[in-house]
């Protein structure tokens, strides 16, 4: 029996009070109509569901396409996060899909180890794309995967010391889709000594290491996307790459738009440690302008979970993926981003980056409410707020920078191909 649903609907296109239907055999949509074929007043079965278009708004379904799950053949960091936690998380955050980065303690670089990765992801209930990982002297595997690389230290041992380094790796990979790490080891180098985090990787490691991604995007002829994006001075640069054509995407962290320098405490400062830092009030401005101008591909989490004993100890990274849909409406109804770009950034970019790597059980693949795209669909309640709590937490790590705060919207429901997930 055909399934559908019915309410406000927003694509990155256009918003329509709308009925989907798909295929409960494959998870499939198979048409898209304009009118709401059904009211509140009449009974919902599970074949038919109804959301408010008065209070409710049904998104393609959210994908977040940069977190760590921390699961590989070794098991060494699975107190952190695993594919299934991290999978519990995700939809905690009504998020359908995510892709996963490699700095593992067995980081997946060649076929062996990313195959081993790929089937413990496979266990998960959600879809998980696999970045492969990019080290000195390794090679592109021979099926299409996404890559990434660490241009300086972050958390792991796969990344690269100097440029001339990097670029002796990066010319075998010509052509490839590979996601970088803005922060240049040189300047890091020079202000390890400083005191505090943010200080010794400063925004100038960001902007000259943005600076060698495009050259090496350019000559290589890459697809380029530069990870969790920070400064307002480097994506003026990513703005001129992209007005000359180059094949350049970005992203960016909630933490990034939330939150600044000005608003690190004694108490607070070692909670707030990632690579890169909370950099200036104006940065977080200007990234957030980026978003409403078009300029930023990607809402993309960064989530890195620690555990709370690590945190103290001053390890970087920030639990994010259970806030992911909650902070999509502090960004619709407190920032003023406009519904079709956030169906943009969250739905839209993020299945296009991974469809061409998706297995053929998800059709055309995600981010579209479209014939033959799966039926995944993330419905956010933009009249009730949330506040969000500690106890709520799926992820391994137990914290949230947004704990006890309350978020003007709420997630009323979540789909993955055509089934009620949240």
């Amino acid at each position: 029996m055909i399934r559908k649903i019915s309410g406000r609907i927003v694509t990155h296109e256009r918003e329509f009070d709308g009925t989907v239907e798909w295929d409960p055999s494959t998870g499939w949509i198979s048409s898209v109509r304009e009118g709401l074929e059904f009211d509140v007043t009449e009974e919902q079965t599970k074949e038919e569901v109804w959301f408010d278009p008065n209070q409710a708004v049904i998104f393609p379904g959210f994908g977040d396409i940069h977190i760590h799950a921390r699961e590989d053949e070794s098991g060494k960091h699975t107190y952190k996060e695993d594919f299934l936690s991290a999978s519990a998380a995700a939809v905690n955050g009504g998020v359908v899909h995510v892709a996963d980065m490699p700095n593992n303690p067995i980081p997946p670089v060649d076929k062996d180890s990313y195959s081993k990765k790929r089937k413990l992801a496979d266990r998960s209930p959600i879809h998980i794309t696999l970045y492969a990982g990019i080290g000195p002297n390794t090679k592109p595997l021979s099926e299409s995967v996404p890559y990434k690389v660490f241009m300086g230290p972050s958390i792991g041992e796969l990344f690269f010391h100097n440029n001339q380094t990097l670029e002796d790796t990066i010319r075998n990979y010509a052509g490839q889709n590979i996601s970088f790490h803005c922060e240049d080891p040189e300047i890091l180098e020079k202000h390890q000594d400083e005191k505090f985090h943010e200080d010794r990787r400063p925004a100038e490691a960001e902007t000259m290491a943005t600076d060698f991604a495009l050259y090496l995007i350019e000559k290589y002829n890459l697809r380029g996307k530069l990870c969790h994006y920070s400064t307002g001075d480097g994506l003026n640069k990513i703005k001129a790459a992209k007005q000359r054509g180059v094949k350049i995407t970005c992203e960016v962290t909630p933490t990034h738009l939330f939150f600044d320098k000005s608003m690190l405490t004694p108490e607070n400062r070692l909670w707030f440690q990632m690579n890169p830092p909370l950099r200036e009030k104006e940065d977080r401005k200007r990234m957030l302008q980026g978003v409403k101008e078009g300029w930023i591909d990607y809402l993309a989490t960064d989530h890195a979970p620690h555990s709370i004993e690590e945190k103290q100890k001053g390890t970087s990274g920030i639990s994010q993926l259970d806030t992911y849909s909650l902070f999509v409406t502090w960004l619709i109804l407190d920032a003023g981003v406009d519904r079709k770009t956030i169906a943009k950034i969250c739905s839209k970019n993020p299945g296009d980056f991974v469809n061409e790597y998706l297995p053929p059980k998800y059709g055309k693949g995600f981010g579209r409410i479209e014939p033959g795209y799966s039926a995944n669909f993330t419905v956010l309640n933009l009249k009730q707020p949330k506040t969000f709590l500690k106890e709520e937490i799926k992820s391994k790590s137990g914290w949230s920078p947004f704990e006890n705060f309350t978020f003007p919207g709420s997630i009323e429901a979540v789909f993955f191909l055509g089934n009620r997930i949240k």
